[in-house]
C-alpha cells in the first residue's frame, strides 16, 4: 500500500492559459492539504496547499482571459506593463520604505554585492542565439544576502528558457503563489515576458521564433482561509456556467486593453510631473 506524501504534487496540462488557470486552482481546491500561514488572521481557516506543475501548450491560445481575473483588466495590464516594461521600477527604495524590489529590476537590473548590474534578459538571448538547445538560459530572481528576513521576500525564484522545433519554452518557478488572487496575473505577465523574448530572438536569428509551451512551477500554490467566501461563489460560476461565458478572448476585450494603455500612460505622466 502506497503511504500518501505530505504535501501534494498536482500535475495539469491544458491547451491555454485559462483553461490551466481554472484547472489548477480546482485542482489546489480538491487536493490540498489544511495548513496555517504566516498572513493568517484569528478565526480564518487553514488554507489549503498543493505543489503544483503546470504545462500550457499554448499560453496565446483563445481564450486566454479568465472572467474570474483578480481586480479587472487595468490591473492586468498595470501589472504586465510592471514585469514586461518596468514601469514602477523607480518605486524600489527599501530605505524608505517602498518597495524592496520589482521581478522587471532582478530579471534586467540585477545588482550584486560588488557593485555589478546584470541583464539576465540579455544574457538569456544571446545563450539562445548561440545555442537555442541550451540548457543554461535562466535569470535568477532570489537574493540570499538580500531576501533572507525581508517581509515580501520575491515569489518567482527563476525563469528557464530553450526553444524546441523553433518555439520558446518558458518554465517559471514559485517558493509561493497566491492560486485564486495572484497566479492568473503572473501567467499572463510571465507569458508576455515569454513573448517579448521571443521577438528578440526572432530578430537575433533572422527567423521566426514562436511562443512555445509555458510551465508554471510552484512548490506552495494555496488558496487562503480567508478568500473561501469568493472562492465558493468561484465554484458556484464554474458550476452554473458554461466555459465561454467563463471565459474572454483577447479581441473581446481589446477596447477595454487599449483604454486600460491610455490610463496606465496618463498615470505614469503624472507620476513622473509629481517626481519632478
Amino acid at each position: 500500500m502506497t503511504e500518501s506524501f505530505d504535501l501534494p504534487l498536482v500535475c495539469v496540462r491544458a491547451e491555454n492559459l485559462a483553461e490551466g488557470w481554472e484547472r489548477s486552482v480546482l485542482a489546489c481546491w480538491e487536493q490540498g492539504v489544511r495548513i496555517p500561514t504566516q498572513y493568517d488572521r484569528e478565526g480564518d481557516p487553514a488554507s489549503r496547499d498543493v505543489s503544483l506543475a503546470l504545462a500550457i501548450r499554448d499560453p496565446f491560445a483563445e481564450p486566454r482571459i479568465h472572467r474570474a481575473l483578480p481586480g479587472g483588466i487595468y490591473d492586468l495590464e498595470v501589472y504586465r506593463q510592471e514585469v514586461v516594461y518596468g514601469i514602477h521600477d523607480h518605486w524600489i527604495d527599501p530605505a524608505a520604505g517602498k518597495w524592496q524590489y520589482t521581478y522587471h529590476e532582478r530579471l534586467e537590473a540585477y545588482s550584486l554585492p560588488d557593485g555589478r548590474v546584470l541583464n539576465q534578459l540579455d544574457y538569456v538571448v544571446n545563450a539562445l542565439a548561440d545555442a537555442p538547445h541550451t540548457r543554461r538560459a535562466q535569470a535568477v530572481v532570489w537574493k540570499a544576502w538580500e531576501d533572507a528576513g525581508i517581509d515580501d521576500p520575491a515569489c518567482l525564484q527563476r525563469m528557464w528558457f530553450r526553444v524546441y522545433n523553433d518555439r520558446l519554452v518558458l518554465s517559471c518557478h514559485m517558493r509561493s503563489n497566491d492560486a485564486f488572487k495572484a497566479s492568473y496575473m503572473n501567467m499572463y505577465a510571465f507569458t508576455d515576458l515569454q513573448r517579448e523574448v521571443a521577438e528578440r530572438l526572432s530578430d537575433r536569428l533572422h527567423r521566426e521564433i514562436a511562443v512555445g509551451q509555458y510551465n508554471h512551477m510552484v512548490d506552495s500554490y494555496h488558496i487562503y482561509g480567508s478568500y473561501f467566501e469568493d472562492f465558493e461563489k468561484f465554484l458556484q460560476t464554474v458550476e452554473a456556467r458554461e466555459w465561454e461565458q467563463r471565459t474572454w478572448t483577447m479581441a473581446e476585450m481589446q477596447p477595454l486593453i487599449d483604454e486600460a494603455r491610455v490610463r496606465v500612460e496618463q498615470s505614469l505622466e503624472r507620476d513622473k510631473e509629481r517626481r519632478g
